[in-house]
């Protein structure tokens, strides 16, 4: 549920611009809400949960994601809607944060193995059926249901994690570092807020500088904490290492790259091009669905191949396949856009089961859970970040051509209103243009980010492929705390 409502939203935005009056940047802060606050807040929950119990941080997460899924569905503006998508966030990283260790205290041995398999592949089926769910509610009862559904699944999870999962709690005695995730918050906030209001106030405006300025100040005072606790929510000394950190970078880059430029295209598809959300939502299936299936191949054939060949090659092909999705014009279709997210798909599915095999392996096991953490949070950033970078990318190249007020309101979803002052023409190639330029963006960030890891990561072969994302961290740290 945490992981669909990542990308359940994608289909449905054109919807909700119309039913809100809601702008590009509003459109842009619904995913990046969402996003933003599981990843500023995922790590120190995850310690947070250690102290209080994991099983009831669980099911506090939940309760609080399904009230703000109530407010996300009964929302009268945008406002309201990115403030309880925010609230969904921090719902998200409790629940995030505690699955994998409660299934580490309830399972053992094999049957531990065949769960975190189970989990594995529930993770994957959330990013193939997020879109056509979205796009199914939506085409349907309305977009509002798209969260009107999270609460009956709330209400089992809840039932379910009271009834049959034990308590389980980390160290005694840990503090949680408070300070250090107030710090990383307003940092990521701030990064990610000046990115999305440069597309409307100008990268050298005053405004975007100061916010620019917060982020940076922030940052230092997330490293001067985590240098003087006693338990950070990020041991700094591990970015020391060059494998650990090229598997951040590649956290960032391949959900930025990856994933990030969907929801324009899908907004093009739904107001350009005149599809119905369904329609639009199986146009993507190949990124998904491929993916899927190359994860569930590969992570068999791939067993034992090095993290810097399996990870730095999916990049690539990531980075390869968003320049292969560069080529709209006026006149493209849908069908211009099925060779990049096929091969993105196919670099996805060769990232995905691989990132957390290599954050282990370029740690001390004292620091597994730690390196999971990070690299969800890292991932998640990465989108948050993708999300308002491509959006700015994309309103920049539509503004030479049709200017500022249009290029907004057609990026927002808002083509239709726009006849009359411009043809419809104009809005076509502007944003083909648009687009163009943020899939041009992402995949410099997947090649760049592939290089990276191809420069820096290196780990023992046997620590990489067919892993469920995350699925190794926390086993091994489920171990070290009984033990």
């Amino acid at each position: 549920m945490l992981l669909l409502d990542v990308t359940i939203v994608v289909v449905a935005l054109p919807d909700m611009a119309r039913a809100l009056d809601a702008s590009l940047s509003d459109l842009q802060w619904v995913i990046d809400g969402y996003a933003l606050a599981l990843a500023a807040l995922l790590l120190g929950v995850g310690a947070a949960a250690d102290v209080l119990g994991r099983r009831r941080t669980q099911v506090a997460g939940t309760v609080l994601f399904a009230l703000a899924s109530l407010g996300c569905g009964l929302a009268p503006n945008a406002e309201l809607l990115v403030a309880s998508r925010a609230v969904q966030g921090l719902g998200a990283a409790a629940m995030f944060a505690t699955t994998l260790p409660l299934l580490g205290a309830a399972y053992q041995g094999k049957q531990r193995s065949v769960a975190l398999g189970v989990w594995g592949a529930v993770s994957g089926a959330a990013a193939a059926l997020g879109p056509i769910v979205g796009g199914l509610l939506t085409e349907g009862p309305g977009w509002r249901w798209i969260f009107f559904i999270n609460l009956p699944v709330s209400v089992a999870a809840v039932w379910l994690t009271l009834r049959v999962l034990p308590e389980a709690k980390g160290h005694a005695g840990r503090r949680v570092d408070w300070a250090g995730t107030a710090a990383f918050a307003v940092f990521a906030g701030a990064l990610t807020y000046g990115v999305v209001r440069a597309s409307s106030v100008g990268w050298a405006s005053a405004a975007t500088g100061v916010t620019f300025a917060v982020a940076v100040l922030a940052l230092v005072a997330f490293v001067v904490v985590e240098r003087r606790v006693t338990h950070p929510l990020l041991d700094l000394k591990l970015l020391r290492k060059p494998a650990f950190t090229g598997v951040l970078i590649a956290g960032i880059g391949y959900n930025a790259a990856a994933f990030a430029v969907i929801p324009y295209f899908s907004i093009w598809l739904q107001t350009v091009l005149g599809m119905s959300p369904i329609r639009g939502s199986l146009v993507l299936l190949p990124l998904a669905a491929t993916s899927f299936v190359v994860a569930a191949v590969g992570g068999r054939l791939l067993h034992g191949a090095p993290a810097r060949y399996v990870i730095g090659v999916g990049l690539l092909l990531i980075g390869t396949g968003c320049l292969a999705m560069a080529v709209l014009d006026a006149g493209s279709s849908w069908q211009a856009l099925v060779p990049g997210l096929t091969l993105s798909g196919v670099g996805a599915g060769l990232v995905a089961p691989a990132l957390a095999g290599a954050a282990l392996a370029a740690v001390p096991p004292s620091s597994a859970g730690m390196a999971g953490g990070a690299v969800n949070t890292f991932r998640q950033l990465g989108y948050a970040l993708g999300v308002a970078v491509f959006g700015t990318v994309l309103t920049s190249r539509m503004q030479d051509t049709i200017g500022h007020d249009a290029a907004h309101t057609a990026a927002g979803g808002g083509a239709a209103a726009l006849r009359g002052s411009v043809s419809a023409h104009e809005v076509r190639d502007a944003f083909a243009s648009g687009l163009n330029g943020a899939s041009l963006t992402a995949g410099a960030v997947g090649l760049a980010a592939g290089l990276a890891v191809l420069l820096m990561v290196r780990t023992k072969p046997e620590s990489v492929a067919g892993q469920a994302p995350s699925a190794a961290a926390e086993p091994t740290r489920e171990k070290q705390l009984q033990g």
